[in-house]
């Protein structure tokens, strides 16, 4: 039987290798899709759990004060996979609200829980996020922006949930002669 402390631990692990990793910078958007269903081993939709989304917002939110990030948490098909972000987000971003309230039956145990431990929650129906993590192949890819790379970490689950990480880069445009790098440009004359 899986541990509430197995899925601390586990979100610990992968949310210090984030960290460790320094792609994050201070006022990046996070994105966060999650399946509490998976995370228990169960069909994703089936079995959410409050207890597991609480769990893992608090590690969330320890992530968030030591990065500096703001956090989306994905809802799930059922709302479009809206998400629930702090209304300081929707404003600094200039992002429009929409009408909806995750519950745990359509937007899921994850989303539902932000909503309600936010400070000022709103929802939005896209984002731009600079990176993020997909806790039971929940698809975050839609809300990430272009060009994402993948982000191998060593923690492979959390829970019976298959983690997938990303964080995105700058477009690379140009031809043949073009520089990518600040330190190489200073040389070309």
């Amino acid at each position: 039987m899986l541990s509430v402390e197995q899925v601390q631990q586990d979100v610990r692990n992968a949310l210090e290798e984030w960290k460790s990793l320094e792609y994050l910078m201070h006022n990046d958007i996070f994105v966060v899709g999650c399946s509490t269903s998976e995370v228990a081993g169960e069909h994703i939709g089936t079995s959410g759990s409050e207890q597991i989304a609480q769990v893992l917002f608090e590690e969330m939110e320890s992530f968030k004060q030591e990065t500096g990030v703001h956090l989306a948490f994905q809802g799930c098909e059922h709302i479009n996979r809206a998400l629930v972000i702090e209304r300081e987000v929707l404003n600094a971003k200039g992002l429009d609200e929409v009408a909806v309230v995750p519950v745990r039956k359509a937007g899921g145990s994850m989303a539902s829980y932000a909503y309600k431990h936010f400070k000022d929650p709103v929802m939005v129906e896209e984002i731009t996020a600079d990176a993020g993590i997909d806790i039971g192949d929940t698809l975050i890819g839609m809300h990430l922006k272009r060009v994402a790379v993948p982000v191998r970490l060593k923690q492979k689950s959390i829970g019976y949930a298959h983690v997938t990480s990303a964080r995105t880069r700058p477009k690379l445009i140009g031809g043949a002669r073009a520089v990518y790098e600040r330190a190489d440009a200073e040389h070309c004359d």
